[in-house]
């Protein structure tokens, strides 16, 4: 155990963050219920002198169940990676013209999704998922409230989303999606005439982009029939806390391997999630039904995207 705490802690400022990570993911199971040691210490409270790592829980048994789930991990991406580009043979990739990326059949399906709403920053609205009759579709729906907090700050409220948990890959690593071979985004989905913005959130590199994310409009009709949206990927566009950038550019869609080029990884925004958000200023019940979401490569669509930018200084 002793040695365990030394490792986690003797990682330099810049090579070891890497090595934390990896390290953490190793023997994170294995210091089960307890805490890192922190200089904090509430007014009044007497120094902790023992030791943290002599509190710890110590279970071998949950980091070698750890370690067996990581690496039956690693060995099904290993397979994957040499069947082809994303488990799928050269020949059927190069043709593939759809692709589902989320249905919603069983439990399961719901929990690769998070709910939230603006109760984040004390606002009332209330949003609720669950599986739709016959366990056919997810079923979105709640209550918008544009009442803002009374923190004396906050000026506006009333927004209720769903957002797509991040893929993660063996010992933790991120993952990235791989859209390069589709030109639209496919939905099938079952409203009540509300209008809603999809979103597509990235992993920059830079700190200060961390806010940045796709988005463009999605309206449905209502009714009890279900519709069949399609969205071109190059009418996106950015957005950062919610304000419309003057720099416009397409969605990067192929940003998705370890492998790629150093280029790629500083400049260039992964696609990690996809998101759904409702708030359009009207209060009362909302309701969405989803049967699934998947890709579209259409011939038809030639536009490469929808956005002129503009010269903030005009040259003379």
């Amino acid at each position: 155990m002793a040695l365990a705490v030394m490792l986690l802690n003797s990682a330099s400022f810049h090579g070891g963050c890497c090595r934390r990570k990896v390290l953490l993911s190793l023997f994170g199971p294995l210091l089960s219920n307890s805490k890192l040691y922190s200089s904090y210490r509430r007014p009044g409270a007497e120094p902790e002198k023992k030791p943290f790592w002599q509190n710890a829980d110590f279970s071998f048994k949950k980091g070698i169940d750890h370690l067996k789930t990581h690496l039956s991990l690693l060995k099904k991406e290993t397979q994957d990676y040499l069947k082809g580009p994303g488990g799928h043979p050269v020949s059927q990739h190069l043709l593939e013209q759809t692709r589902v990326l989320w249905q919603f059949r069983s439990q399961e399906d719901l929990n690769k999704w998070v709910v939230s709403s603006d109760v984040e920053i004390g606002g009332k609205s209330k949003v609720y998922i669950k599986l739709g009759r016959n366990n056919q579709g997810a079923l979105l729906y709640g209550t918008l409230n544009t009442e803002a907090p009374r923190d004396g700050e906050t000026k506006y409220s009333g927004y209720c989303s769903m957002r797509s948990r991040p893929a993660v890959g063996s010992f933790n690593r991120k993952k990235y999606y791989d859209w390069s071979n589709f030109n639209s985004l496919y939905l099938r989905v079952r409203g009540d005439g509300r209008p809603w913005m999809v979103n597509i959130y990235t992993d920059p590199y830079f700190s200060h982009q961390k806010d940045d994310l796709y988005s463009y409009f999605m309206f449905t009709r209502g009714g009890p029939y279900w519709e069949e949206i399609k969205i071109p990927f190059s009418k996106f566009f950015l957005s950062s806390r919610g304000r419309v950038q003057d720099n416009q550019h397409p969605v990067w869609l192929d940003k998705a391997s370890f492998l790629e080029a150093l280029f790629e990884i500083l400049f260039e925004k992964a696609i990690r999630t996809l998101g759904f958000t409702i708030g359009d200023k009207v209060d009362g019940p909302f309701q969405l039904e989803i049967d699934f979401i998947g890709l579209l490569n259409d011939r038809a669509h030639r536009e490469e995207f929808a956005y002129e930018s503009y010269d903030k200084n005009t040259p003379v």
